[in-house]
């Protein structure tokens, strides 16, 4: 049973600057270290986007030097606040597709992860790069990995393919998720769907398709749905989310690390 990490929404910035006045870099740090501890088992840390605030250069290098520490293997892509370019040029590790796009799939023993890219830019045009797009290569491209494997397949994105119910976030949500959803309803063996962008816990299913969002590590959506402000954000815990692929199906559970107690036995 392979068991993948996920973070989302790091916005990381450069050193000395903070958002809401949370520091991205301590709270990242923190999370890091309460994978290695508890989950340096995992088959893969997948992260889904908005790595950094700004998309610079030094943000950029501020991340790397944390997620180099993380004991799984780790696989990236990318969201609306990130810039392709940049990113590649720090994470040279990092194999774009044959199109330049930050798409990749892992394999593991028992699924296939397939990473996309749904950034909407360049150019970086508010508010249009803040929506999400899988264009016709991209989607091209996914089709192909959903050919060659027919093993049990788990899509990682930045921006959900639906909606939300958080107004101001679904208007910047993947602009074409219907597209997605009937190339992936040709396939049989699309498990689950992996987002993030919302900055909030969701999960449910769509179009027969079930889906989890995961929080930020740093800030999270305020939770009235009808808020039309997709930057509004507060303070509450940050988290990761934890995949079990079982024979059966997948286990979702988000771990609320920054205010995760030991284990503590209880009286019989």
């Amino acid at each position: 049973m392979s068991k993948i990490i996920v973070f989302t929404d790091l916005h990381m910035v450069p050193e000395g600057e903070t958002i809401i006045g949370l520091d991205p870099y301590k709270r990242l740090e923190a999370g890091i270290a309460h994978v290695n501890a508890n989950h340096a088992d995992a088959d893969c840390v997948v992260v889904t986007g908005d790595l950094t605030h700004h998309g610079d250069r030094d943000s950029y290098r501020r991340l790397k030097t944390l997620i180099d520490r993380l004991a799984p293997p780790v696989a990236l892509t990318i969201g609306n606040h990130d810039r392709r370019d940049t990113f590649l040029k720090v994470f040279a590790d990092v194999v774009p597709d044959e199109n330049g796009f930050v798409q990749q799939v892992v394999d593991l023993a028992d699924a296939r992860l397939i990473l996309l890219d749904t950034l909407m830019a360049p150019p970086y045009d508010y508010p249009d790069s803040h929506a999400g797009i899988l264009c016709a290569a991209r989607l091209d491209w996914l089709g192909k990995q959903l050919q060659a494997d027919g093993r049990p397949s788990f899509l990682f994105l930045h921006h959900p393919p639906h909606p939300t119910g958080f107004s101001g976030m679904d208007m910047i949500r993947l602009v074409n998720g219907e597209a997605l959803h009937d190339l992936i309803g040709r396939f049989g063996h699309v498990r689950h769907i992996v987002a993030g962008h919302v900055h909030r816990t969701i999960s449910g299913s769509y179009r027969g398709i079930s889906f989890s969002v995961f929080k930020s590590t740093v800030h999270q959506q305020p939770m009235p749905f009808a808020q039309p402000d997709p930057s509004l954000s507060v303070d509450e815990p940050a988290a990761y989310g934890i995949l079990v692929v079982t024979p059966e199906g997948v286990l979702v559970h988000t771990e609320d690390y920054e205010i995760a107690a030991g284990a503590v036995a209880a009286n019989a």
